[in-house]
């Protein structure tokens, strides 16, 4: 479903603040890998799902969505291919407009756009039936203004609008990070669950390496740019927190030092 082919991306090449943020990245997943990715800061986390997402041109390298070349595609036309979640719960909805008018943008994307109804009877009450699934009483306040949502309920409804078109790719960048502990379990349950039932494929970006080891199906390592561990099936089960920080050391040579996932 996606190859990341030797990808490479150097920012502000040439001048003092130089740095190369994906030293050679090679990463395949299969249809339905529900990958989370761990790592200190400036591993190339977020870089990575960035380059997936076609936020800047990579410098060198493929990337192919589901045997589709899309390296020189720019972002707005690579993102038919996706869905994405950011950290601040602001990010991916409308604040100004009704949960069911931010629901009707994300399920007409992609389409052409005509002067016909606004959202019709039948759209009406297949959101409400969607929005039943998430088990927060949204489905009784379609009407409501966004903004007026909490931090949690608003990346549940991204969540749910994320994933109505059934992407290739959905890409979680840290969207449990700015909610609190309770919140996040409840969002974090609520991505799983939607993941297996639409068969998605997805790459979680995370500091908590209780929720890496605990979510997903695969678990990679990231350090200076570079994948330095890829954990999948009965051995990503065994992991433990102790473990995981014993195989960096190991894969990277140095001892892991990430302040936000030690206490986390």
């Amino acid at each position: 479903m996606l190859k990341l082919n030797g990808i490479q991306k150097t920012f502000n090449r040439g001048t003092i603040n130089e740095k190369r943020a994906l030293n050679g990245v090679d990463l395949h997943l299969n249809p339905g890998d529900f990958v989370t990715i761990i790592g200190g800061n400036g591993a190339g986390k977020s870089t990575t799902l960035n380059a997936v997402a076609g936020v800047w041109p990579i410098d060198s390298g493929e990337i192919i969505i589901d045997g589709v070349n899309v390296t020189h595609l720019s972002e707005h036309k690579r993102a038919k291919y996706l869905g994405r979640i950011f950290q601040d719960p602001m990010n991916g909805t409308a604040a100004t407009m009704e949960i069911q008018e931010n629901l009707a943008i994300a399920a007409r994307r992609g389409q052409r756009r005509t002067l016909k109804w606004g959202i019709t009877r039948k759209e009406k009450a297949e959101y409400y039936e969607l929005l039943k699934t998430l088990d927060l009483g949204l489905e009784n306040r379609m009407t409501t203004k966004v903004g007026l949502l909490s931090g949690g309920q608003r990346q549940a409804l991204t969540l749910l609008m994320a994933s109505i078109k059934k992407p290739k790719i959905l890409l979680l960048d840290e969207h449990t990070a700015a909610l609190d502990p309770k919140t996040a379990a409840k969002v974090l349950e609520l991505t799983e669950r939607l993941i297996k039932e639409n068969n998605l494929t997805a790459m979680m970006v995370t500091h908590n390496m209780k929720d890496a080891i605990a979510y997903g199906n695969r678990l990679i390592m990231m350090h200076e740019g570079r994948i330095i561990f890829d954990v999948s099936g009965e051995e990503k089960k065994q992991l433990t927190v102790e473990g995981l920080i014993k195989k960096f050391s190991q894969a990277s040579g140095e001892e892991f030092a990430s302040d936000r996932a030690l206490l986390s």
